[in-house]
């Protein structure tokens, strides 16, 4: 694997871990495990068998848990201390064949990027369970579904295209993530408003 692909991959796996981490690492361990994909550095373990059980069994977990409203929210902010040093450590490792310096930088970048799509994520989501129905928040799951699937298929066959979408993402990041997390901070504070009314001496 050429510098261009690998980092290509190393972005990719820490650009999909803010979003789906266990599906990042089952699908490069199965792809790898399978023949489809030459994992550099010291990512070759991700195709171990018990590593592939476990990446497997939390993937089922996250993809129901990621449907419920409510529940995505909590899983996501529980994940805050998983997907962003995962994907950190995922970038390095890509690069694990190469100078020392070069992975740590890898490592930092690649934090910093699962950190802009993970804090994107939830606080979309949280936003999105405001509303009382079920059926935005499973579209919009559904959705980082295909991206997350795309992205990884995009950052393996077509690496120059891939980074220069995700320049674009990330352009798109730092524009949207302050906008979405002010509209979070109103979100509850009315609901925190509600909440005092409701609770108000005198209030029916």
């Amino acid at each position: 694997m050429d510098l261009v692909h690998t980092v290509a991959l190393s972005a990719g796996l820490a650009w999909a871990s803010g979003m789906r981490l266990y599906a990042v690492l089952f699908a490069a361990g199965l792809l790898a495990r399978l023949g489809y994909l030459d994992l550099p550095g010291d990512l070759a373990i991700l195709q171990h068998p018990l590593v592939l059980i476990a990446s497997g069994l939390m993937l089922a977990v996250e993809f129901f848990a990621d449907k419920i409203p409510l529940v995505d929210s909590f899983w996501d902010s529980i994940h805050t201390f998983i997907r962003i040093p995962a994907g950190a450590v995922l970038a390095a490792m890509a690069l694990g064949n190469h100078d020392p310096a070069v992975m740590v930088a890898a490592g930092i970048l690649g934090g910093t990027l699962s950190a802009g799509t993970h804090l994107t994520k939830a606080g979309g989501r949280a936003l999105i369970n405001t509303s009382p129905e079920p059926f935005s928040n499973i579209a919009t799951s559904l959705g980082e579904d295909v991206l997350v699937a795309g992205g990884l298929y995009s950052a393996i066959a077509f690496p120059v295209v891939f980074l220069i979408l995700l320049s674009v993402f990330i352009v798109l990041v730092a524009w949207l993530l302050p906008k979405i997390w002010q509209g979070v901070r109103m979100a509850v504070a009315g609901i925190k408003g509600n909440l005092s009314r409701i609770n108000a001496p005198g209030s029916t």
